[in-house]
């Protein structure tokens, strides 16, 4: 997870968003009840499934990148390369011909600029209701990110592998993103929403980002898509996107918490851009209150994920059945989006 965003003309971007709007088509907004009728399984069958599935083995995977690439995955380095390319494996075995879409950024430590790349991989499915599952492939430069957020990419690689082993045709175009230069400063999905033109906004029905699923002393924690807890609600559309991973939680007896939008991660740009947005996180530098050791097990007044953006965030910092709690969400809610009828 990257730092909190606090860019300049806010003001201006909100109008010329409302602007836009005007002269583009209208997004279709699914109702929550429409995303739940439209899935092919259930919550609890879904929660079993991923509990089988290989999300450790990308992480290992990972880590291993990280030690022969001197220790972390971040963005211009050959730990991110290899990385990319192990994701790029996954996906071509499970039928999918990932790209690479390449920009350009500075680089103030090094005083350079520096190329890097988003992955994506398509689904079949309506590009008029595309579906942008996201989450960063890079870490920091002081450790493997390994919650942080290889944890994120595990869930999004058996979530693609899952869709496609299942066979079933999606009605909406799912599009797999795995953003680099996210620790710089959310560079990946800001490129790629800028690279949007009006048509293809409107035709971006959702995104749903996962960052750091995996927190050693974390918490289910969905972002806050109708504003009701946190004042700040996501744009049309994100309380749907809310309702189905509290759905996917409530049905497998897992209680869960909003979270809210600070612009902390690459849900930032689409939230900006008009588009539903929203998803997953397991806490980072917060610490644990009383009521969170009571819903989700844990340590009072320890920090989420005490390694947070340091090298012990590797392999043995890692909350196994959280992980496969929110992989099983993302798989839930990105099968729902694919599905349903828009």
């Amino acid at each position: 997870m990257g730092k909190p965003t606090h860019k300049a003309g806010i003001a201006f971007l909100a109008l010329m968003l409302i602007l836009s709007a005007c002269s583009s088509p209208a997004r279709t907004v699914p109702k929550p009840e429409t995303l739940v009728t439209a899935l092919p399984v259930r919550a609890n069958e879904v929660h079993e499934t991923f509990a089988k599935r290989n999300l450790m083995g990308h992480l290992e995977a990972l880590q291993r990148v990280a030690d022969e690439s001197g220790g972390n995955r971040a963005a211009g380095t050959p730990g991110y390369e290899a990385s990319a390319r192990y994701v790029e494996e996954q996906l071509r075995a499970a039928g999918y011909n990932p790209v690479r879409q390449v920009f350009t950024y500075r680089d103030e430590d090094l005083e350079e600029n520096r190329e890097t790349f988003n992955i994506l991989a398509d689904t079949a499915g309506s590009a008029d209701h595309t579906i942008v599952v996201g989450a960063h492939l890079d870490s920091v430069r002081r450790g493997p990110g390994i919650n942080d957020n290889a944890s994120g990419v595990a869930t999004l690689i058996e979530t693609a592998r899952w869709i496609a082993e299942t066979g079933v045709e999606p009605k909406n175009r799912v599009r797999f993103a795995f953003w680099g230069a996210e620790e710089v400063d959310l560079l990946g999905s800001q490129h790629y929403v800028d690279e949007l033109s009006k048509s293809e906004i409107s035709q971006t029905a959702v995104n749903i980002n996962i960052d750091m699923a995996a927190s050693p002393n974390g918490g289910r924690f969905v972002h806050d898509g109708d504003g009701s807890s946190f004042g700040d609600a996501g744009p049309a559309g994100s309380q749907g996107l809310e309702s189905i991973l509290l759905d996917y939680f409530s049905e497998n007896s897992l209680p869960a918490e909003p979270t809210g939008f600070i612009g902390d991660s690459d849900y930032d740009a689409f939230f900006r851009a008009g588009i539903a947005t929203g998803g997953l996180f397991a806490g980072d530098v917060g610490t644990k209150t009383s009521e969170q050791v009571q819903k989700f097990g844990g340590t009072l007044n320890q920090d989420h994920d005490p390694c947070y953006h340091r090298s012990c965030d590797n392999i043995e910092n890692i909350n196994q059945e959280l992980l496969t709690e929110m992989g099983g969400a993302m798989g839930y809610a990105t099968l729902a989006y694919a599905m349903t009828q828009m």
